[in-house]
């Protein structure tokens, strides 16, 4: 664990708007909800943002050593996009388009979304749990926000009553800022057709119309669940009736979370959540991404280039880290130019990690300006970690230990640091970026032939130097410059760096 004493850390709590101290309701352990992905379509770069956001926020958490229960269910079933609506399914939908079984649909974008959260090297959740693994939950939840009078049953569904929710003292909207009364305002009068008794009202059950695909049992007759519901009984099951952070993009704020506070409070008389925290969008090209538009890349087209938006292939870890260089509550826009710049970015850090784990300290005359110019970086990295996990300043200080890193390996002066300084060094630059930001060094099965490749042109430059071809020796250098290979001239020959 790391030197760094203060363990204070301060979240942006959405349903306060202000940073707030972060006090877990049973420390070291942590409970945390991310909602995850709606298994009917690729994930697109969007949803990995989110998660690899809260990976990270989850993986600085263990790396201090707080006992974390992270929970990302699987949506699998009844994700309406419109209440009023039962065809429109997304599963259902999807099922008839690709002529599958809503089922197949579920493991074959289940299997794609994995697989995507392996290439970023994303921890697995503690447990991930599936809507249609918990439809016996999900009704017993129903039956008690009924026996409470906060829901109502309309023709075989199942709708929460969200004015009497707010009779009763409840705040529908204190998440979203919503006006209640705007939302109240929008009722549409019942006319034989519309089950709601006021718009604002949502399922917590739909009753399946004859071709519907996806229905179970239920003391109301067959259906499925409101798309809202599952949040809220699998959170209460693993995490128990109120846990510490709930997670999710900026996008669910309204209605599916500000529906789950609802749902919460009303079966279990108290706050589901402690704090919840929001990521922001990504934009593509400086433009929002849109399927309707074409805007859009999916991770894989990303990675192996095949894509008419970028440039060139970006590697999963290159891209993990460029999302780690925007504040997760701020948008960050994809560019081929923002992650050339990250790609450079990424191999300068990476070598600097390289060349850390490589040396050999030996005991020397410290200098004490020095010492305590290291602790107070490394120091800076927590505090900035423990201010909302602040990544991109965090990687900015990072930077500052790579050009000392440099330094001390150039002038083999790393012995100006005490042995508990260096230690505090490597500890922090290597946490921070493997443990923390889960980025790895990439490698390729090439690398002894590039390696010899490029020692041969070294060997041609200097050559070149002997016959006193300066322009030859020149040549050689800018071009592998130009390629990405710096080479560096010293009392013991040229080495290189990628």
């Amino acid at each position: 664990m790391a030197k760094f004493e203060d363990q204070s850390i301060y979240i942006y709590n959405s349903l306060t708007g202000k940073k707030e101290l972060f006090e877990p309701i049973n420390s070291p352990h942590v409970g945390i909800y991310v909602c995850g992905p709606t298994v009917y379509s690729n994930v697109h770069l969007g949803n990995c943002r989110t998660f690899l956001s809260f990976d990270t926020i989850i993986r600085y958490l263990k790396f201090l050593e707080f006992k974390v229960r992270y929970v990302r269910n699987i949506t699998d079933a009844g994700h309406l996009t419109d209440d009023g609506n039962v065809e429109n399914d997304r599963f259902v939908k999807q099922s008839r388009l690709e002529k599958l079984e809503p089922m197949e649909i579920v493991q074959k974008y289940s299997i794609y979304f994995h697989d995507i959260m392996k290439q970023f090297n994303a921890l697995p959740p503690s447990i991930e749990p599936t809507a249609t693994g918990h439809i016996i939950e999900q009704i017993e939840m129903i039956q008690t926000i009924l026996q409470k009078g906060l829901a109502y049953e309309s023709n075989g569904s199942i709708y929460f009553d969200v004015q009497r929710y707010m009779e009763e003292g409840g705040a529908y909207g204190e998440l979203s800022g919503r006006d209640i009364e705007e939302l109240m305002a929008g009722s549409r009068d019942l006319d034989g057709q519309d089950e709601k008794k006021n718009a604002s009202d949502f399922a917590l059950w739909k009753k399946a119309s004859p071709q519907h695909i996806m229905r179970w049992n239920s003391p109301w007759g067959e259906g499925f669940p409101g798309w809202h519901l599952e949040c809220s009984a699998m959170g209460k099951k693993y995490l128990g009736n109120q846990f510490d952070i709930h997670g999710g993009g900026m996008d669910l704020k309204f209605p599916h979370h500000e529906c789950e506070i609802a749902q919460g409070k009303a079966a279990n008389n108290c706050a589901p959540v402690k704090y919840w925290m929001h990521g922001n969008m990504l934009t593509l090209n400086g433009k929002r991404m849109s399927k309707s538009t074409g805007n859009t890349l999916l991770p894989d087209e990303l990675f192996s280039g095949n894509n008419d938006l970028m440039d060139k292939a970006y590697s999963p870890t290159v891209v993990r880290f460029f999302m780690l260089q925007a504040h997760y509550r701020s948008v960050l826009d994809f560019s081929s130019d923002a992650l050339t710049a990250a790609e450079k970015g990424y191999k300068k850090m990476m070598a600097a990690f390289e060349l850390l784990g490589k040396v050999e300290f030996i005991e020397g005359v410290v200098i004490q300006s020095e010492d305590k110019e290291i602790r107070d970086l490394c120091d800076s990295c927590y505090k900035e970690m423990n201010d909302d996990f602040n990544t991109p300043k965090t990687i900015a200080l990072l930077f500052e230990l790579v050009s000392k890193i440099n330094t001390y390996a150039d002038k083999k002066s790393f012995g100006q640091l005490s042995s508990e300084t260096f230690n505090y060094l490597q500890e922090t630059f290597f946490g921070m970026i493997s443990e923390v930001f889960g980025l790895e060094l990439e490698s390729t099965g090439d690398s002894d032939i590039l390696d010899k490749s490029i020692q041969i042109l070294i060997d041609m430059r200097a050559q070149a130097k002997q016959e006193r071809n300066f322009e030859m020796a020149d040549q050689i250098r800018d071009r592998l410059l130009e390629a990405g290979v710096q080479l560096k001239d010293g009392k013991e020959g040229t080495t290189f760096s990628l």
